[in-house]
C-alpha cells in the first residue's frame, strides 16, 4: 500500500471519529435538553396547579359563606304530586325501566301512550300521566298546546327545538330529584366553577341506628338494618359478597368506641372554680399579702341540643374515618346508574326520619321498629304525593288502623327535617376542592355541626 493510500486512509478515520464524536455531543445536548424542558414544564405545571387550587380554595371558601347565608334564608317546602311518578322507588329500577319511565313522563308522548287513570308503574302507583298543567309538574319542558312550531315546515329551527328536548326528571318531595332541597346551583368565582348542593339528611337511613343498644329495640335495630342491607343488593352479587357482615363488623369497632343514643335528658356535670382570698394580717403590716386559692364546687347543665350536636359530630367523624370502607358502598348497583348503598345512607349522626322526604325502603326500616312496617310504608308515600303530613297527630289520624305501630316508633320519625349537608366544589384548572358541611336547621336559626374538607 502506497503512502498516499495510508495518508486517505487516515483523513477516512479521522472523518469518522470527529463524526461519531459529533453526534454523541449532539445526543447529549439533545438529552440535557429534552431533560431541562421536562424539568421546565413539570415546574410549571406544579406552580400553575397550586395557582389553581389556591383559586379554587378561595372560590370553595367564599361558596361556603355564601351557601350558609342562602341556606338561613330558605325554607324548604314540600310539593304535591298527585299525578307524576313517585321517587320513593326509583332505586329499584333498572337502566331499561328508568328510561322508559322517562319516556311516558315526557308531555309529548303521555296523550297517546296511556290512558288516563292508568299507572306508571304497579311498584310505585304513580298515577296520571296526563295532567301537563299540574303547577307542580317541574318538567314542563313545553306547553303542549303551544307546539305549533313543529307543524309550520318553514320554521327550521321550530322542529329542530321540538326535537332536542331536555330530559325531563322525576321530582323529589322538594321539586328538585332526591335528595336536593333546591336545583344545584353554580356559578363562577373568578377562573373558578363553583357548584352548591343541599341534601335533606332527614331522608336517608341513620346509620346510626345498627349501634343502638337499648335490648327491647335492638333485635328490631338488627332487622332494620338487614332490611335496609337487602333493599339495597349488598350481597345479591358477587362483588357484594358478604358486604352485608363486613359492615357489621365495621360498626361492631365503632359501637365499642362509643354508643349511639337516641334519648336525651339534661346533665348535670361537676365543675370547680377557683377564687383568691387575701389575708387582712397581712395587708395592714404593709407586706405583699399572701394568696390563698379557694376551690368551690358546682354543677353546669348541658341541655339536651348539645348532647344531641356533640353525639352527631363525633359519629360524623367515626363514620368518615377509615372505619367504614365507603367505597365498596359507593359502587353502583345497577349498571348505568349513580345507585348505591352510601348514596341513601345518613353518616352524619342524624336521628330521625321525615316521612315526608324518605323512600320506600328508608320507610320500612323506620317503621320496622313498631311493626306493619311494608303497609304504613305504602299507606305513607300514598297520601304525602297529594299532601304531605303536618305533624305527627296528622299521621296518626291519617292511618288509624297503624295507631299502635307508629306510636312506637314516634322517636324515630319526623315530618320536619332539620339536617341537612352543603357540597360545594369548586373547580380551577386542573384543581378541585370540596366541602361538605352539615348544619341544623331550626326556623331561620342555622348552627353548623361538622365540616370535612377535601
Amino acid at each position: 500500500m502506497s503512502d498516499e493510500s495510508l495518508y486517505n486512509n487516515g483523513i477516512r478515520n479521522n472523518q469518522g471519529i470527529v463524526l461519531l464524536v459529533t453526534l454523541v455531543i449532539l445526543v447529549v445536548l439533545s438529552t440535557l435538553g429534552y431533560t431541562l424542558s421536562v424539568r421546565m414544564s413539570a415546574q410549571r405545571h406544579r406552580d400553575q396547579y397550586i395557582i389553581d387550587y389556591q383559586t379554587a380554595r378561595y372560590a370553595c371558601d367564599s361558596a361556603v359563606k355564601y351557601a350558609l347565608a342562602t341556606l338561613q334564608d330558605i325554607q324548604p317546602e314540600l310539593i304535591s304530586r298527585p299525578n307524576e311518578p313517585d321517587f320513593s322507588d326509583l332505586f329499584v329500577l333498572s337502566k331499561a325501566e328508568y328510561q322508559q319511565l322517562l319516556a311516558d313522563f315526557t308531555p309529548q308522548s303521555s296523550p297517546a301512550g296511556m290512558d288516563e287513570h292508568e299507572d306508571f308503574n304497579d311498584v310505585n302507583n304513580a298515577g296520571d300521566a296526563n295532567d301537563t298543567n299540574d303547577v307542580s309538574d317541574i318538567s314542563d319542558i313545553s306547553d303542549i298546546n303551544d307546539i305549533s312550531d313543529i307543524n309550520d315546515i318553514n320554521d327550521i329551527s321550530g322542529a329542530a327545538d321540538a326535537n332536542d328536548l331536555i330530559p325531563p326528571t322525576i321530582p323529589g318531595p322538594y321539586g328538585p330529584p332526591w335528595p336536593l332541597i333546591i336545583e344545584p346551583v353554580e356559578f363562577e368565582i373568578g377562573s373558578a366553577t363553583v357548584s352548591i348542593k343541599i341534601e335533606d339528611e332527614n331522608a336517608k337511613y341513620p346509620l346510626g341506628w345498627a349501634l343502638l343498644e337499648d335490648e327491647e329495640v335492638q333485635r328490631e335495630a338488627e332487622a332494620g338494618f338487614k332490611t335496609f342491607c337487602e333493599w339495597m343488593g349488598l350481597d345479591s352479587e358477587q362483588e357484594y359478597s358478604g358486604q352485608t357482615e363486613s359492615l357489621k363488623s365495621e360498626l361492631e369497632q365503632i359501637r365499642e368506641m362509643k354508643t349511639f343514643k337516641l334519648d336525651f335528658s339534661p346533665i348535670r356535670r361537676a365543675a370547680t372554680t377557683a377564687t383568691n382570698t387575701t389575708t387582712s394580717s397581712a395587708t395592714r403590716r404593709g407586706r405583699r399579702p399572701p394568696i390563698r386559692r379557694r376551690r368551690s364546687a358546682r354543677r353546669n347543665i348541658i341541655p339536651v341540643s348539645t348532647q344531641i350536636n356533640e353525639q352527631t359530630v363525633h359519629f360524623a367523624k367515626l363514620f368518615h374515618s377509615s372505619l367504614i370502607n365507603a367505597e365498596v358502598l359507593a359502587r353502583p348497583y345497577i349498571e348505568g346508574r349513580e345507585e348505591s348503598a352510601l348514596k341513601y345512607m345518613s353518616l352524619w349522626g342524624s336521628r330521625r326520619v321525615n316521612i315526608n322526604t324518605a323512600p320506600r325502603h328508608v320507610l320500612e326500616t323506620a317503621f320496622t321498629f313498631g311493626g306493619d312496617a311494608r303497609g304504613i310504608a305504602e299507606a305513607i308515600i300514598r297520601r304525602r304525593r297529594v299532601e304531605p303530613f303536618e305533624d305527627m297527630e296528622d299521621l296518626r289520624q291519617s292511618l288509624l288502623s297503624y295507631s299502635d305501630s307508629i306510636r312506637k316508633c314516634e322517636k324515630y320519625i319526623t315530618t320536619i327535617s332539620a339536617l341537612f349537608t352543603i357540597k360545594v366544589t369548586a373547580v380551577s384548572g386542573v384543581a378541585e376542592t370540596s366541602v361538605v358541611i352539615t348544619v341544623t336547621k331550626t326556623g331561620k336559626k342555622l348552627s353548623q355541626v361538622a365540616i370535612i374538607s377535601d
